[in-house]
């Protein structure tokens, strides 16, 4: 495997990170996972528009254009032959001292990985998945506002942790007020009498790429979209349930909190988007190979 470090492809064993790297040591610094179909990059420029936009958020100059990392992504996927997998691509603060200040680090780093991902068994996708509701909260917007995609994801990791001690892949996270936010890596969409309700981005869903796939693909079929805040109550009532996310795609929820989503089985609207979905993903995208 290559992997692109500041401007050089290097081999894998090669690709290494000073362990003063902010990023490391602090979790300073942004991310976007990609995904690459059929030899062509999905929704490349959203996911580049979505990281300037935490950098923004944070101050962190990245020391690239938004062509250039365009143009970085798609050789890196060239560079490992890559017709269809996962791509991480990552903007460090940079080297600096032990210290906290980030005025220290004097030059970021950009890290570009191109490989496969399976983030779910594949029988889920055809049978669903249960999932639970965890006692993690999502972050607040007046501490480390949720639509900032950075390296600090220990909030999601905790939660992750009690998803996997519940025995289960995913989990719904709350916010601090008992709405529904998202899941640890997930967005959700619940039907409801034919409508597909998502939680606002207000609620601490981040503004994810394929939620908003989802919402444009339900409207061209139409399927009414709208994003009112939502309780455990509204999801336990759901006629179906799915998650969205670059890796996971669009997976369907069966039971949650031990309660049976509809009929238990994925509906007929969540299967329509998948549909639509991967017809999308085969055409779609910044090609890899001219």
């Amino acid at each position: 495997m290559k992997v692109y470090i500041d401007g050089k492809f290097l081999n894998e064993r090669d690709a290494k990170i000073s362990v003063f790297d902010h990023g490391l040591l602090y979790g300073d610094g942004i991310f976007e996972g990609i995904r690459a179909y059929n030899g062509r990059v999905f929704r490349l420029k959203e996911h580049i528009d979505r990281l300037f936009y935490s950098a923004k958020a944070i101050l962190l100059k990245i020391p690239m254009s938004h062509a250039e990392l365009m143009r970085a992504t798609v050789e890196a996927c060239r560079k490992n032959e890559l017709r269809d997998g996962y791509i991480r691509l990552v903007v460090t603060r940079g080297v600096g001292t032990l210290g906290l200040n980030p005025n220290h680090c004097k030059k970021p780093s950009v890290i570009i990985i191109a490989d496969k991902i399976q983030v779910y068994p594949a029988e889920l996708y055809a049978r669903g998945m249960d999932i639970v509701t965890v006692p993690t909260v999502r972050n607040l917007h007046s501490a480390l506002n949720p639509a900032i995609k950075s390296l600090n994801y220990l909030n999601n990791i905790l939660a992750k942790i009690e998803a996997n001690n519940a025995g289960v892949e995913e989990a719904v996270m709350l916010n601090a007020e008992g709405f529904v936010a998202e899941c640890t890596a997930d967005n959700l969409f619940i039907v409801k009498d034919g409508k597909l309700l998502t939680p606002p981005l207000s609620a601490g869903a981040l503004y994810g790429i394929t939620r908003q796939t989802v919402m444009e693909l339900a409207a061209q079929l139409g399927v009414p979209v709208s994003e009112p805040n939502l309780t455990r109550y509204d999801l336990f009532n759901a006629d179906e349930f799915f998650l969205t996310g670059t890796g996971a795609e669009i997976v369907p929820v069966v039971k949650i909190d031990g309660r049976v989503v509809g009929t238990g089985r994925p509906g007929k609207i969540t299967k329509r988007l998948v549909t639509e979905y991967h017809s999308l993903t085969k055409v779609s995208g910044e090609p890899i190979y001219e």
